[in-house]
């Protein structure tokens, strides 16, 4: 991400996707916190953007948005509970990124799989790759 107005998208955006089940789980403002941090965005802004509207920066790096569908991949499962709103909602993100669908499938359900729903990046980028092929 180069501006702050990229960076305070992509946090619009994973906030939004965090209470999309109507609830904001500690872990994930654990999570959004420390990912805030790494995007050098303060913790008084970071309260800021959860009173801010949605807008949405198309993020232009193909590799950039397969990096943001997997943080909303692993905001989703870092609650312990996979609702449905969640699942639809990360997959129609996904496709609005412009991420095929079917790699988009195989993630999350190879994340439900793994004991800790952590996976290789290089397994990750080979599964987007595939579908270039």
């Amino acid at each position: 991400m180069n501006t702050e107005a990229e960076k305070r998208s992509l946090l619009l955006e994973m906030i939004m996707f965090a209470t999309v089940d109507g609830h904001l789980h500690k872990r994930e403002l654990e999570f959004l916190r420390l990912v805030a941090f790494e995007l050098s965005i303060s913790e008084e802004e970071f309260q800021d953007l959860f009173h801010q509207e949605h807008k949405t920066i198309p993020i232009k790096s193909e590799l950039q948005r397969i990096n943001q569908f997997y943080r909303l991949a692993l905001l989703m499962h870092i609650d312990g509970v996979l609702h449905e709103k969640e699942f639809k909602a990360i997959q129609q993100i996904a496709l609005e990124m412009g991420l095929n669908l079917s790699a988009v499938k195989r993630v999350l359900e190879m994340m439900k799989k793994s004991p800790n729903t952590v996976i290789n990046p290089i397994v990750l980028l080979e599964i987007f790759q595939e579908q270039h092929n």
